[in-house]
């Protein structure tokens, strides 16, 4: 299948929300202790403003549902992924980070829409659903991810921006060309 290219398209299906996943063997202290340092740190981040990211209060020192080893939860909405995924990686140690978006094919997000950060853990997808009705609505009182109020730019203006970008590039011999629109 070849990818998506019809702009509307490819906004109105792009991914608001995601979740990273920080997992510790839950008989090993150092690294148990280890990832609620970090958790601590994402908390003090997040209070003066590095990024919004919120990681859900239980932190489980035993597998739950996919996850086969200690593990805890961070929601990111992705005006923040960049600024998250930069901490994380610079920050996690020797942990390993399993990172999905949120959408309504849970299943396919654990399985074929992710990342790792460190050594990969086999997940057990068996008790994922395959479609849920809707995408789980996570703060939606933060009115970001898939609670925001609107788009951030309308389709009008991402093709300014894209155009403008492309005539930017013009100059910069080692940008790659885009390709003219079927219509040009």
């Amino acid at each position: 299948m070849a990818p998506q290219t019809d702009l509307e398209d490819v906004v109105n299906s792009e991914i608001k929300e995601w979740h990273f996943h920080i997992y510790f063997h839950q008989n090993n202290a150092e690294e148990h202790a280890a990832a609620l340092d970090l958790r601590d740190a994402v908390l003090r981040l997040r209070r003066d403003g590095a990024f919004v990211a919120v990681p859900l209060f239980r932190v489980n020192t035993s597998p739950m549902g996919p996850h086969p080893v200690g593990s805890y939860e961070i929601w990111v909405p992705s005006t923040s992924f960049a600024s998250v995924f930069s901490y994380l990686s610079q920050n996690r140690g020797n942990l390993s980070i399993f990172i999905h978006p949120l959408t309504k094919e849970e299943r396919k997000d654990h399985e074929f829409r992710n990342a790792w950060m460190g050594a990969p853990f086999p997940l057990d997808l068996s008790v994922l659903p395959d479609m849920m009705p809707e995408v789980p609505l996570q703060y939606p009182s933060l009115k970001l991810g898939y609670s925001a109020p609107g788009p951030e730019f309308t389709l009008e203006e991402r093709r300014h921006i894209g155009a403008n970008i492309e005539r930017i590039l013009e100059g910069e011999k080692e940008a790659a060309r885009a390709p003219p629109r079927k219509s040009d």
